[in-house]
């Protein structure tokens, strides 16, 4: 069984107002999307690399996976119109080449804090559950709203888990959802996760992390900068 990780780097980054897309953006001398892939290439249990990037940038990918020496991206394809196309659109182009029974764990180019403890618990989780969704629990008080102004009501925080990436699934199962999703219309969902669930499939929890964070506004930039910094990480040199 083969376990392939698709990157999800389709977005304009229009939050973090820079000409250039936030996952290309450089940290270091380094783009964020090639920190992400790092963490992929470096784990034993990751076979192959797809990435599912806008248009216009597939060379630029190409040059720094080669810069940086990312070995393992075999394919690159086109982004899509919202994250569920690119999804999409990786996971077709994973199915030519590998079976179903082959493991896909989708991740957000713009997480380059995810650990090698995170890829390695989606991989237990899915071969035990059939996916497996990394999460973390909410530790704040949920407040909500109707007008983005004020609040009546609050909901429970112990019932509530904030869903990050890997999203891990089974390529026969990834395929199949998807094709799912576009014979009842469904177009426009955020996440595997969400569209399992629009399609009601049950999902299960991974272990997620704090430091997972996902690179959106100038100031994740910060925060990401002062996480590099500390030299935790063996896999971050």
């Amino acid at each position: 069984m083969a376990n392939i990780a698709l990157i999800i780097a389709g977005g304009t980054g229009t939050r973090m107002r820079q000409d250039i897309p936030k996952q290309f953006l450089s940290v270091n001398d380094k783009p964020i999307i090639i920190y992400t892939m790092e963490v992929f290439q470096h784990h034993p249990d990751i076979d192959a690399i797809y990435v599912a990037c806008l248009k216009g940038w597939h060379d630029i990918l190409k040059a720094y996976a080669k810069q940086f020496n990312i070995t393992k991206m075999v394919k690159v394809v086109n982004g899509g119109v919202n994250g569920q196309d690119s999804i999409r659109n990786g996971i077709y182009a994973i199915a030519k080449q590998y079976k179903e029974g082959d493991m896909v764990l989708v991740h957000d180019a713009i997480r380059p804090m995810l650990s090698a403890d995170i890829i390695s618990d989606n991989i237990m989780k899915c071969k035990k559950y059939g996916n497996a969704i990394t999460v973390i629990p909410c530790m704040e008080a949920m407040l909500k709203s109707e007008d983005e102004t004020e609040a009546t009501e609050s909901i429970l925080r112990n019932a509530l888990f904030r869903a990050q990436t890997p999203q891990t699934l089974y390529l026969g199962e990834a395929v199949a959802i998807h094709k799912e999703a576009l014979e009842k219309g469904i177009t426009n969902s955020v996440a595997t996760c969400t569209l399992l669930l629009e399609l009601g499939r049950k999902v299960y929890f991974a272990r997620g992390s704090e430091l997972n964070i996902k690179i959106t506004t100038p100031d994740d930039i910060i925060i990401f900068k002062a996480l590099l910094a500390t030299q935790k990480y063996s896999w971050l040199k």
